[in-house]
């Protein structure tokens, strides 16, 4: 069977009985501070999703083995970007393309979206990402400063 991408703009009740909870281990593979309990998980969803993110499951056999939060943003310096918030493959299904089939779908909804730039952020540890990333055609362009505010 082939790998699809389904995408989720709010959490209705439906597809966070059948979409959600598959998710979310995938989900806490690269986020482990997520709020534990699918109640508790679908509830931080909605509030994201809510602010315009978007959130693109990569299936297989009803399975989700990677996914993308995402969303798009109007700034001054890029016009028009599609920023990924987070972007994760089930580490059981690494290697095996579904990472570049969602940065390549991601890729063509930025164009369809009239975006500009294809970006996202990666912890500086997060040393086989990065491999992962200059293979697929990103590079480093700027630092990003951060203030954590109490």
């Amino acid at each position: 069977m082939a790998l699809s991408i389904v995408t989720m703009t709010r959490v209705d009740e439906d597809a966070a009985a059948q979409w959600l909870g598959k998710a979310e281990a995938v989900h806490r593979q690269l986020r482990d501070r997520l709020p534990a309990g699918s109640n508790a998980y679908r509830a931080a969803l909605a509030r994201v999703l809510a602010g315009g993110a978007r959130l693109s499951l990569a299936v297989e056999e009803g399975a989700v083995k990677g996914l993308a939060l995402w969303r798009v943003v109007d700034n001054t310096y890029e016009q028009r970007r599609l920023y990924i918030d987070d972007l994760v493959t089930d580490a059981a299904f690494r290697s095996q393309g579904i990472g570049h089939a969602l940065l390549d779908w991601l890729e063509r909804q930025a164009g369809t979206l009239s975006c500009t730039v294809l970006a996202l952020d990666s912890g500086v540890q997060r040393n086989e990402a990065h491999r992962f990333y200059f293979r697929e055609g990103f590079s480093i362009p700027s630092f990003c400063f951060r203030k954590t505010l109490a």
